[in-house]
């Protein structure tokens, strides 16, 4: 047992946490009930992004797929257009590899260790232990960023949280904890109590269930925690992309590569460009046999933050006078189904704004 637990009252946590979620829990579509297979795309989804924001999403997503065989067996076009706007598709196409995975080797039921859960492509420790306790009622840690600041301010721990020495002390500690109560609200109580209460900024100290028990609460050093080294800020990038129209009124699309960033989504002809002329851009587009453009007008600035780059987009449009002989990658569209194609969402912008206002 970890020694910061040595003096802590672990019944009476537990107790004190998990009463106050029994009452006090959010009405989510994924818990309406104990299905593996949804709790496991809510955890997918819940990744970077906000439960505000996920719950349409999954709600389409469920409706669409509603079990591990339809997922399994539905077009991956079909699935990342189904995830557009929630960003990181390699976890929709990891998610729809894994189901296949499932209804190959499990019967279409997801598996209910943790042992063979972490078998599955792209599933870590953090989703395969919420899918067990949370759905099997499995004692299992499920330690994320959220847990992983409860705890630190509970016990005052100041280890690095980016640390993956320190990830797997909080999997220890919590380990130590959920044998000791009901997991799925253990777990599910310590989820709620980092999104609503013991929050990154001002947690709300007064009305934590549990402020009695934390320790950084009674140091006063709840805003000094968790510790976590800065990283470095992301760089940018100037970029040029163009929407060009035939004379058929048709818009010219791009398929991005099978792997790295944003794989297989459609895009917009676009290439890292610094210049004020557009040179660069002019020469990717004559790499892909196409003519210049009669007129080239920029029209819009995108500008799209990821973790690690920002993209500085300027967005032109033009005219070409004749169907040019597209390469693979390339796809002449009617501007109505612009939209039934999967985008990342810096060229959503551009679709919005040169797509549809014209419209």
């Amino acid at each position: 047992m970890d020694k910061q637990l040595n003096e802590f009252n672990i019944e009476a946590f537990c107790n004190d946490l998990t009463d106050w979620f029994r009452k006090n829990k959010r009405d989510l579509p994924w818990r309406e009930d104990q299905d593996p297979y949804k709790i496991w795309v809510s955890e997918i989804m819940l990744q970077q992004t906000r439960v505000d924001t996920v719950i349409p999403y999954f709600n389409r997503f469920i409706s669409l797929f509603p079990t591990p065989k339809a997922l399994a067996e539905a077009e991956e076009e079909t699935v990342l257009k189904a995830w557009e706007g929630l960003g990181y598709y390699s976890r929709a196409r990891n998610l729809q590899q894994a189901v296949k995975e499932v209804t190959e080797d499990y019967g279409g039921v997801v598996p209910d260790t943790k042992k063979e859960i972490l078998k599955l492509k792209g599933v870590g420790p953090y989703t395969a232990g919420a899918i067990t306790s949370i759905a099997y009622n499995k004692p299992e840690a499920a330690v994320d960023g959220n847990v992983m600041r409860v705890m630190s301010r509970l016990l005052t721990i100041y280890d690095d949280i980016g640390k993956v020495t320190t990830r797997k002390r909080f999997e220890d500690i919590v380990e130590s904890l959920v044998i000791h109560t009901n997991p799925s609200d253990f777990n599910q109580a310590l989820m709620e109590l980092g999104a609503l209460i013991c929050t990154p900024r001002s947690p709300s100290c007064l009305i934590c269930p549990v402020q009695e028990h934390c320790s950084a609460r009674a140091e006063g050093v709840q805003d000094l925690l968790p510790v976590k080294a800065k990283k470095k800020p992301p760089k940018a990038k100037a970029m040029k992309a163009v929407v060009l129209e035939n004379e058929k009124g048709q818009v010219l699309i791009e398929k991005r590569p099978d792997t790295g960033l944003l794989a297989k989504l459609w895009q917009f002809p676009n290439c890292e460009d610094d210049s004020r002329t557009g040179e660069e851009l002019r020469r990717y587009l004559y790499e892909r046999g196409l003519q210049e453009p009669q007129t080239i007008e920029n029209v819009q600035h995108v500008r799209h933050v990821f973790s690690h780059i920002v993209w500085e987009i300027d967005v032109f449009t033009g005219k070409i006078e004749e169907d040019a002989a597209l390469c693979g990658t390339l796809k002449w569209v009617n501007k109505e189904e612009v939209d039934t194609y999967p985008f990342p969402v810096s060229h959503q912008k551009i679709i919005d704004y040169v797509i549809k206002e014209e419209k």
